[in-house]
């Protein structure tokens, strides 16, 4: 049963159909180089931890938003993060002044995305006989999966400012999250 929800949580994360929370991770590790690891380490960790507290709270029915509206809520957090990207570029070179910031933004939006996933997972928590553990696994599968994703991210961006700017590469990455977060924000408007 561990192994099926770790790869259940793998897959969440790593599933081109639910691209936006590639999107998401790749603004929020924009302004970030390979060089500075350890802070996106922590900062996918606070994503990650948001997402998981949502899905336990969702899972024992502590909490729970109509899916419009989380719908709608994702890709706002996805544009909100390349805002916060935009309004960095001018001070990239230095180093980020207010880190505890980004670090409270990434476990909340984290709590946002956790809804995404909610109800299904709910759905198979609730067949099995212990939740704790297949909650665990789920969240461990989904933590690997954004550290490979970011990863990627990390190391496309370490040869990209072999020949531009770190600056050049976080407006590249930020823009690129920001248009389709737009659109799915526009498509995703609740009525």
């Amino acid at each position: 049963m561990f192994e099926s929800f770790f790869k259940l949580g793998l897959r969440h994360i790593t599933d081109f159909n639910g691209f936006d929370h590639m999107l998401f991770l790749a603004a929020l590790c924009a302004t970030y180089t390979l060089a500075r690891w350890r802070e996106v380490l922590i900062l996918v960790t606070a994503f990650t931890i948001g997402h998981s507290v949502t899905l336990a709270l969702a899972t024992f029915n502590v909490f729970s938003l109509p899916g419009a509206w989380v719908e709608f809520l994702i890709p706002l957090t996805i544009a909100l993060t390349c805002v916060l990207n935009l309004w960095a570029l001018p001070r990239l070179s230095q180093r980020n002044s207010a880190p505890a910031m980004r670090y409270a933004g990434a476990l909340f939006f984290g709590f946002i995305h956790g809804m995404g996933f909610s109800n299904y997972l709910r759905s198979l928590l609730l067949q099995s006989q212990s939740i704790f553990q297949p909650l665990l696994a789920f969240n461990l599968g989904l933590e690997a999966g954004q550290l490979l994703i970011v990863l990627c991210i990390l190391i496309i961006g370490s040869i990209f400012v072999c020949w531009r700017s770190p600056r050049d590469w976080a407006a590249l990455l930020t823009g690129s999250a920001l248009v389709p977060a737009l659109w799915m924000l526009i498509q995703r408007i609740p009525v």
